[in-house]
């Protein structure tokens, strides 16, 4: 194992073990309870559904694997980590801005209710969690980013500021991204609440295993291949009848 490596996992020990409180405050802050009103979006799932692109577990299940694997959720993963560690580096002369990050992140929806979301979210998240659990890293993204932080940078910046070490914090963010899609499911599909707990469990090596990917992924090396879910994104908001925001 490199010097390199083992610095970086010394370092994300240290973090995590600095608060006692770390864990408490991510599981808040990714809870769905948390007022940012993610539970309003569903990433262009509900147009999938009223296609019948998406008609039952399995293709609910494959549907938001799709998306870990070479998706919304991976290209978000993947701005989580690289904002994750520019907020741990203090934005090193090797590493990009989270200013930087951040127009990449924009740069890189490829729907404009997609684009709403994370500005929404992110904008919600920054406000709500500097009131409450304020930070250097938040006071410096309000500063410099205002309303235009995307949600992940937003969610990785507050992790990085109070000391929750990026392994952790990723696969965390993950877990709500594809809980928040799988709540959308029952909804819509519908599925029984049993169906999405085991879809959920079913998911797990997948988020494990992006996360794990995003966290070795460089910015300039991000891809995407889930056109369908784009073009879903995209449909969203000519749809005749809508319960979700994307």
């Amino acid at each position: 194992m490199s010097t390199t490596i083992v610095t970086r996992i010394a370092t994300d020990t240290a973090m995590t073990s600095e608060s006692s409180s770390a864990l408490y405050r991510l599981l808040t802050w990714l809870s769905p309870a948390y007022p940012v009103g993610a539970f309003a979006y569903s990433q262009g799932l509900e147009t999938a559904i009223a296609r019948g692109l998406v008609t039952d577990r399995a293709g609910t299940q494959d549907w938001i694997g799709d998306s870990l694997t070479g998706g919304s959720l991976w290209s978000d993963a993947v701005i989580f980590a690289r904002a994750h560690e520019a907020a741990r580096e203090r934005d090193g002369p090797d590493n990009p801005t989270l200013a930087e990050i951040n127009a990449f992140a924009l740069a890189f929806q490829p729907a404009r209710e997609l684009r709403e979301e994370t500005l929404a979210l992110g904008s919600a998240f920054l406000r709500t969690t500097q009131q409450a659990w304020p930070c250097e890293t938040l006071t410096l993204l309000e500063e410099v980013l205002g309303s235009e932080a995307v949600y992940p940078l937003a969610v990785a910046g507050a992790a990085a500021g109070h000391g929750i070490a990026a392994a952790p914090a990723l696969e965390a963010w993950l877990h709500a991204g594809v809980s928040n899609l799988i709540s959308a499911a029952i909804r819509l599909v519908p599925l029984g609440q049993s169906e999405g707990q085991s879809l959920l469990a079913g998911l797990e090596p997948v988020i494990a295993e992006t996360a794990a990917r995003a966290a070795a992924t460089r910015l300039e090396d991000l891809t995407t291949n889930n056109i369908m879910a784009e073009i879903c994104a995209m449909a969203h908001e000519t749809q005749h009848t809508r319960l979700f925001r994307s």
